[in-house]
């Protein structure tokens, strides 16, 4: 059963689910909001943390009424400041810490990519530190609305610590190779404003109209054509991440020609066990 909840004027968001590190809600117009629930660690993530954002963004892609997604942090504090140092392993970070044997992973690589993968548009919402980890986690989404509040940088060197994947390659084509050599080589920290400057964020608003105005970009793609969406982003994402991107854009290639007349008379000549009548579709130039 849901529970609205967080009424203002602009948003009813209902929650969905039951979840300890993070929050799931639903607004009643297609938009789906996952908010990490740590404030406690300025929303630091360990496991758990990286598997129910997952499971929720599952729902999210597979609830039809859905047609963009926020991640954000609870409070004005942090949006993510990364991994939980506390729960850091000698083989990553440990499910069960303390546990004698345990062997550690890196559960956010798997969200990096199903973020990346997922066909709906994701918006990162930015207040306090997006940091390490979360900073990375922000690169991924798609957009990036930030508070004027917000503060941005990598600490991976300072903890023995570095992300050669998304962390470095997203922040060279947002940035420039220069500014993302200096963003890690120097673990130095960037204001909304320099931010904005570097491209490294879309926008940036009084923290007080954060979710207003993430709440407005959202509205405004759920107006637009949803399948063109996915295939933009698709699009970006061939470019960037090489023959998976290509994998990726194909798939979704071949699930628009599902919806043909072509692709109709293929599949119900099989079943009809019939030769298929493809010469009376055009040989287009």
């Amino acid at each position: 059963m849901t529970n609205y909840c967080n009424t203002t004027d602009f948003v009813e968001w209902a929650s969905v689910g039951e979840y300890e590190d993070v929050r799931y809600e639903h607004s009643g117009d297609g938009i789906a909001k996952i908010t990490i629930c740590r404030p406690e660690v300025r929303n630091a993530f360990r496991p758990q943390t990286l598997m129910e954002i997952s499971d929720a963004l599952v729902d999210a892609r597979e609830d039809s009424s859905i047609g963009a997604i926020v991640l954000t942090g609870e409070g004005s504090e942090a949006f993510c400041s990364g991994g939980d140092q506390r729960v850091r392993g000698d083989t990553g970070y440990l499910t069960e810490p303390g546990k004698a044997g345990g062997v550690g992973r890196f559960h956010v690589t798997d969200l990096q990519i199903q973020i990346r993968r997922l066909p709906k548009p994701v918006v990162a919402m930015v207040a306090g530190y997006a940091i390490g980890g979360g900073h990375i986690l922000h690169l991924v989404c798609d957009l990036t609305i930030a508070a004027d509040n917000a503060r941005f940088g990598q600490v991976g060197p300072k903890v023995g610590s570095f992300d050669g994947g998304y962390g470095a390659g997203l922040l060279a084509e947002l940035v420039g190779v220069k500014k993302a050599k200096e963003i890690w080589f120097l673990c130095r920290q960037y204001d909304a404003r320099q931010a904005l400057e570097m491209g490294l964020v879309n926008t940036v608003v009084p923290l007080a109209d954060l979710e207003r105005e993430t709440v407005q970009w959202c509205r405004e793609m759920l107006e637009l054509s949803p399948f063109a969406l996915r295939l933009m982003k698709a699009s970006f994402n061939a470019a960037e991440d090489g023959m998976a991107g290509i994998q990726q854009l194909a798939h979704d290639a071949n699930l628009l020609f599902y919806s043909t007349d072509e692709a109709r008379e293929g599949r119900e000549a099989f079943k009809a066990k019939r030769r298929p009548e493809f010469e009376k579709f055009p040989r287009r130039p």
